[in-house]
């Protein structure tokens, strides 16, 4: 009897829909990014920091035929981006503007479907999955984003912007937690960067990718 009561209370549990929801708020992984505009691709290992709103990307990429490498903290709280070379310790300091944009499912999004990638035949050969789409912040364009029915981790998330076009944004090797916090510090040679001047204007994050390159 037990057993059967339980077993109605999990169906019940996996019957329920898909809820908007929150990425772990530290998270290590891999991305990949395209775009339709630019002839822009690249992968990253990104390190993401909810509760202090930091970012780092270390990024290898093409674009235009063209290879490039490139290091990125985005620190949202000191509205400040560090362009880190390590092959001679040296760093840039720029202004960051915008706000820090959590990993979460916004609760006005709409659900568009729940499934499996890989296969349902048998146990650890799918992935159950939810895809919502939305608005981006202020009107900005829309996004679909699918994330993990368990955990929310992302999975793949792809913006439309009229700068840009489409960008494919696909996660993956993700684990939760930081494994090296000091990632997400500037280096001890960063400290006597000088903040850039003059006319430039700050950046902000989707514009690192096209101005960089």
């Amino acid at each position: 009897m037990k057993l059967l009561i339980l077993s109605c209370l999990l169906a019940g549990c996996l019957a329920q829909d898909p809820r908007p929801c929150s990425s772990p708020p530290l998270l290590t992984g891999a991305l990949t990014m395209s775009t339709q505009k630019g002839n822009l691709w690249l992968y990253a290992k990104y390190l993401y920091d909810a509760m202090g709103q930091r970012i780092r990307l270390m990024e290898l990429g093409a674009y235009e035929n063209k290879t490039f490498s490139y290091d990125v903290l985005l620190l949202y709280r000191e509205a400040t981006v560090y362009e880190i070379h390590r092959h001679n310790r040296t760093c840039n300091k720029r202004p960051l503007k915008g706000d820090f944009q959590p990993m979460v499912i916004p609760k006005d999004a709409s659900l568009l479907g729940q499934v499996i990638l890989g296969s349902s035949s048998g146990p650890g050969q799918g992935l159950l999955v939810n895809t919502w789409t939305g608005d981006l912040p202020e009107k900005a364009g829309k996004f679909m984003t699918t994330v993990t029915e368990f955990g929310c981790i992302p999975v793949s998330t792809v913006f439309h912007t009229d700068q840009f076009g489409w960008m494919l944004f696909s996660y993956f090797n993700n684990v939760i937690g930081i494994l090296d916090p000091d990632e997400l510090n500037p280096p001890a040679y960063c400290q006597h960067a000088e903040m850039k001047a003059g006319d430039e204007e700050p950046v902000d994050f989707f514009s690192l990718f096209n101005n960089k390159h």
